[in-house]
């Protein structure tokens, strides 16, 4: 590798470790890439000059003289396009190196498991948003996508849906979009956004499970997103763990997500309506302009009973999952995240009881089970970490 190149590569783990941080010092971006201090200072002052970072005020005293702190100039933007795909819906948003949210979020009905032209309903979708912002696309460092399914991120490919002959499903919507595309899992880069900005800050062994549509999962071990063998770990929603009969998407029957999903919920619930069960949920189902996965957990939070039980029932199931995680991984901390997470509260009594029930005591009293506090919005900010942790900031 040239000097040239590495020197470039240094520069960017500063960028990136200021984007984390938010603003950092001289002597911090030191320790934290392990480099001496006149080598930091001469790579920091480059970067200065090209415009990317300023010094910014001074940090608060450690006893000592206050250090001068840099962050991203706000002056001479970058830009990220932030995607975030689930099972039903697609949102698009694009946030700058602040993570300020720049062009607020959109979104698209899309099931890319069922829809034959999802791909280029996405394609369309995204670039008629990037036109839509006025940004030049020389100020956008690229477009980060996460989405369901088996996502191998270093080949760019999902062999879930959006099969595309001869090059790697990344390539393909680079090629269309005129940016550079990275892709990643859904719940991966939702634990990894919880880890560096949620309620997983810190800790090195962290479960986050991500419901949705689906139920998915995501593993910090050792302060490391743990991918597995082919990068497929954390296939939460199929252990068998339902006593349900019914076939789930992966082909396969009593799989976890069959009861635990917000569409299994949808499901149990449009059936104890259409029976005769007294519900908000009988109007809240016939308004078609929005998805009934938002209308029952509406009236979940507005204390509906048919929706309370459900939603109950589900937990419980969720948190008799979440009892053989913790007796297999014994995590610091499990985080409850994703679109499901507005309900959190809601689920976690009916978590814990299980949790009491189903998981040894000694094991048990050392994970705490949280609700995040970014809920939805983990997924495009995550999506726009994956952007930073593999563009080239050029």
């Amino acid at each position: 590798m040239s000097g040239h190149l590495k020197n470039q590569q240094f520069k960017e783990d500063i960028l990136r470790n200021v984007y984390y941080k938010d603003c950092l010092s001289l002597t911090e971006l030191s320790k934290l890439t392990s480099k001496s201090l006149p080598v930091i200072t001469s790579a920091v002052n480059e970067l200065v000059n090209d415009g990317f970072i300023i010094e910014y005020g001074l940090a608060p005293s450690t006893g000592g003289r206050r250090p001068a702190v840099f962050l991203f100039n706000k002056d001479k933007p970058k830009y990220i396009v932030a995607v975030a795909m689930d099972q039903l819906v697609t949102r698009v948003a694009i946030f700058d190196l602040l993570k300020t949210c720049v062009c607020p979020a959109e979104q698209l009905d899309l099931n890319p498991f069922e829809d034959a032209e999802g791909l280029s309903k996405l394609i369309i979708f995204i670039n008629s948003f990037v036109e839509r912002s006025g940004l030049p696309k020389e100020k956008i460092l690229g477009v980060g996508v996460g989405m369901p399914g088996f996502v191998n991120s270093e080949k760019g490919i999902n062999e879930s849906f959006f099969y595309t002959e001869r090059i790697s499903l990344k390539d393909y919507l680079s090629k269309e979009i005129g940016l550079p595309v990275f892709i990643d899992n859904d719940s991966s880069l939702i634990a990894l956004t919880e880890l560096r900005f949620g309620a997983g800050t810190d800790c090195k062994e962290l479960l986050v499970v991500n419901i949705g549509w689906g139920t998915g999962l995501g593993m910090i071990i050792n302060g490391r997103l743990f991918r597995g063998h082919n990068g497929y770990a954390g296939e939460f929603s199929h252990i068998p763990l339902s006593n349900s009969n019914n076939l789930c998407s992966c082909g396969k029957r009593g799989c976890l997500e069959v009861e635990t999903s917000l569409l299994a919920m949808v499901e149990k619930a449009k059936s104890a309506v259409e029976s005769g069960a007294e519900s908000v949920l009988k109007s809240l189902f016939e308004d078609q302009t929005k998805l009934a996965g938002d209308q029952f957990l509406e009236a979940a939070r507005r204390g509906d009973p048919l929706a309370l039980s459900i939603l109950s029932e589900s937990a419980f199931l969720l948190g008799k999952g979440i009892s053989t995680l913790i007796h297999i991984m014994n995590p610091e901390k499990i985080v409850l995240s994703g679109r499901g997470a507005v309900a959190g509260r809601m689920f976690l009594p009916a978590i814990q009881q299980a949790v009491n029930e189903f998981c040894i005591h000694k094991i048990a009293e050392q994970t705490t089970v949280v609700v995040s506090e970014l809920g939805s919005e983990a997924e495009l900010l995550g999506a726009a970490n994956l952007v930073v942790d593999n563009c080239s900031f050029r």
